[in-house]
């Protein structure tokens, strides 16, 4: 496997060179670019094909939120990677709802981005674990015509499948590459969209949206 390609997004350049720095001295990264501005990231990550963007929040020429909302349209294979200075619940679950799979601190330990960045490249999430109820927390009501089947992410239909399959969260996040809290994350989520408690049921709907073999 090749090293991860990773860019940077961040208007304060000592911080874009500390990291750039810190990650190039890694055998797993590549940092293949940086920008100082949404305008920049927008046109340099599609022409670059990340596969990790880290994305500070707080941008002058436009919203954290909003830019990670254009970066999933221009470069959707890419992870992005929140890093703020802000910790507070509120900043977190906006982020994760403007589709960020990750949320690292700027006072925590570098090292805590680098194993932040090898885990959404894996397709796990990584967010402060006191707060994944809040991120998980419905923000409204699912309308008829996304219920079902078709609201479920390819992360969600895996891990459906697996749990369908009589996999244990240990096993589910071995096979999957993430952490086992994420695995547990990912089945409350889907006990909550799918409002079915149980494994059991789990298992019958998996069955009867052919999501898995069995029969």
């Amino acid at each position: 496997m090749g090293r991860i390609k990773v860019f940077l997004v961040d208007d304060h350049p000592i911080v874009r060179d500390g990291v750039r720095s810190y990650l190039s001295h890694q055998d797993s990264i590549v940092v293949v670019g940086d920008a100082g501005d949404a305008p920049k990231a927008l046109r340099k990550a599609k022409r670059l094909s990340p596969d990790v963007i880290v994305l500070d929040i707080n941008l002058p020429s436009l919203d954290g939120g909003e830019l990670a909302k254009r970066l999933r349209q221009i470069v959707p294979k890419a992870k992005l990677l929140a890093f703020s200075i802000h910790a507070t619940e509120e900043y977190v679950v906006r982020m994760a709802r403007c589709g960020v799979h990750g949320y690292v601190m700027k006072d925590e330990p570098t090292e805590h981005l680098l194993d932040a960045i090898k885990q959404v490249f894996k397709g796990g999430l990584h967010f402060p674990f006191d707060m994944t109820d809040a991120i998980l927390a419905p923000g409204s009501k699912p309308s008829a015509d996304t219920e079902g089947a078709g609201a479920l992410t390819d992360r969600e239909r895996q891990v459906l499948s697996l749990l369908a399959e009589g996999l244990a969260n240990k096993e589910v996040a071995r096979k999957l590459g993430i952490s086992v809290r994420t695995a547990e994350a990912h089945r409350e989520h889907l006990s909550r969209k799918l409002k079915i408690g149980t494994v059991a049921g789990l298992t019958k709907y998996a069955i009867q949206h052919g999501l898995t073999s069995l029969r």
